[in-house]
């Protein structure tokens, strides 16, 4: 699906609320603080493409552990919601959705296969759901981390957005320390190559926390999870389109 209607670089919006304030534009069963949601960064590309009036091609990059996105499966719906949500934070954006897996490690001989992947389809906002393969391999940390850094710097490099999203809370791993380094390793790249990054791994503790329906079974959990993480993704889109841009950038817009 795509909207029917482009939109400019939203001027302004309502004054967001404290970091540490639940979001309320969430829906009710998905409201997480912003402090366990979100790190914010610019989106270069995005705003290029909405400067130019074309639409926004997305790439939704999923693991092969999780079933990938198979269809009538929870996470089979998550990125034709992720579209609608992007309308709702973004009004008028028109959105072009692909949806993939990577099967595999992303340490193992990922860079040849995610180099060609993502120049196939040439998106302008790579949305990768990352590591969740990794952390149950135990894939080596470090290893790991160098293989995230080259790609980020990959995408960088051929002015392709990217927001990571961390593996999903499990209470069974929540106290496995690898999980725990694998997450934190996510959280440090994204820092360091200044990249938006949904804090899946905290919003769905604290969601699992919250006297719901859906936080009584892991299976409900995972489906709520699915649900809430397009709204989660969106949201932190929304939000670092109001990211101040880099010095250096121009706004020029991605070669064909």
């Amino acid at each position: 699906m795509a909207f029917s209607a482009t939109a400019e670089v939203p001027d302004q919006e309502p004054q967001a609320s404290p970091i540490d304030a639940v979001d309320m534009s969430l829906s009710p069963e998905c409201r997480v603080p912003g402090s366990k949601l979100y790190t914010l960064a610019p989106l270069i590309a995005v705003r290029a493409a909405l400067e130019e009036k074309r639409p926004v091609k997305v790439l939704a990059l999923g693991p092969s552990s999780a079933g990938g996105f198979v269809p009538g499966s929870s996470s089979g719906f998550y990125p034709f919601r992720l579209e609608g949500e992007m309308e709702k934070f973004l009004s008028g954006v028109d959105v072009e959705m692909e949806q993939r897996s990577l099967p595999g490690e992303i340490t193992a001989d990922a860079f040849d296969r995610f180099s060609a992947l993502l120049t196939e389809i040439n998106p302008d906002l790579l949305v990768w759901q990352v590591g969740t393969d990794d952390a149950l391999a135990k894939a080596d940390v470090e290893s790991f981390t160098a293989a995230l850094n080259q790609v980020l710097e990959w995408l960088a490099q051929h002015n392709i957005d990217v927001v990571l999203v961390e593996p999903s809370y499990h209470a069974a791993l929540a106290s496995d320390e690898h999980y725990k380094s694998l997450v934190s390793a996510i959280q440090n790249s994204a820092r360091q190559n200044n990249v938006p990054l949904v804090l899946r791994f905290e919003a769905m503790r604290f969601l699992s926390q919250q006297k719901t329906e859906a936080a009584k079974t892991q299976f409900r959990l995972n489906d709520l999870g699915y649900r809430c993480m397009a709204e989660h993704v969106a949201r932190t889109i929304a939000l670092s389109m109001l990211e101040p841009l880099p010095a250096d950038s121009t706004e020029t817009g991605r070669p064909p």
